[in-house]
């Protein structure tokens, strides 16, 4: 839990520094600006946290580059001939009006149909499709949590699909909780296999510490490949995710 939050400058660096009963610090740098945040146990002094930054500033620097460039979608109009992306492969829109319920459907490797009621506007075709993701997320995570429930001896008491801005997925260890990004539907799948294996991960080790880690590299040998494909993706137009 977070005992305290604020920020530091550090070489002209805007630095969150949270303090967290842990035994070691740790440094994340996020998309989609390069945000710099230390995780750090109680006692860190604050000139302790500006060693550690200044030591990895040409490291930071090429994570905030590295987001900086990285390709980002405008905003979806939903209209004919626009790119969305399912399960990492890139389909063209095709919005075919008729009567009757709304619907989606992919449509070999090239279209993905989207079939509405005349008249229907942009928002509410964008939340039709919206909807048919969360279904189909949904279908995807179901068998994935099950298979590493099972492997890792470990038991979710809820998880959730939610569209968020922070992270690909998170986990409360005291509530045994989990939220996971609406926009993993968008990634290939086995991106969506390593985050819901990262966030179980946690109900074994709370912190990305070194026996974290170790789990991670003995049940899923690849998934630093894994990640980097995650966040080398294209982003949607108001989406983004951390380098887990």
């Amino acid at each position: 839990m977070a005992i305290e939050s604020h920020q530091i400058t550090v070489s002209g660096l805007d630095v969150e520094v949270v303090r967290k009963d842990i035994k070691n610090l740790h440094l994340g740098v996020y998309p989609p600006l390069g945000r710099v945040r230390v995780a750090v146990p109680l006692m860190v002094t604050d000139e302790a946290v500006r060693l550690a930054v200044i030591e990895k500033l040409p490291w930071i620097r090429r994570q905030q580059l590295k987001f900086q460039n990285q390709p980002r979608q405008s905003q979806r109009e939903m209209v004919n001939a626009e790119s969305h992306y399912y399960l990492g492969q890139r389909y063209r829109l095709r919005v075919i009006e008729r009567p009757g319920v709304a619907m989606v459907a992919v449509n070999g490797v090239t279209y993905l149909d989207l079939f509405v009621r005349p008249g229907t506007t942009q928002e509410q075709r964008g939340e039709i499709l919206s909807k048919w993701y969360r279904v189909q997320l949904k279908l995807l995570i179901l068998p994935l949590l099950e298979k590493w429930q099972s492997v890792l001896a470990v038991q979710v008491a809820a998880w959730v699909v939610k569209k968020m801005k922070t992270k690909w997925g998170s986990c409360n260890p005291s509530s045994r909780r989990i939220l996971f990004n609406l926009e993993l539907v968008k990634k290939p799948e086995q991106c969506l296999e390593y985050i819901v294996v990262h966030e179980l991960a946690h109900l074994v080790h709370r912190t990305h510490g070194e026996e974290f880690i170790a789990l991670l590299d003995t049940h899923l040998p690849h998934w630093r490949m894994t990640r980097e494909l995650l966040n080398s993706m294209p982003l949607g137009h108001d989406e983004w995710g951390p380098v887990q």
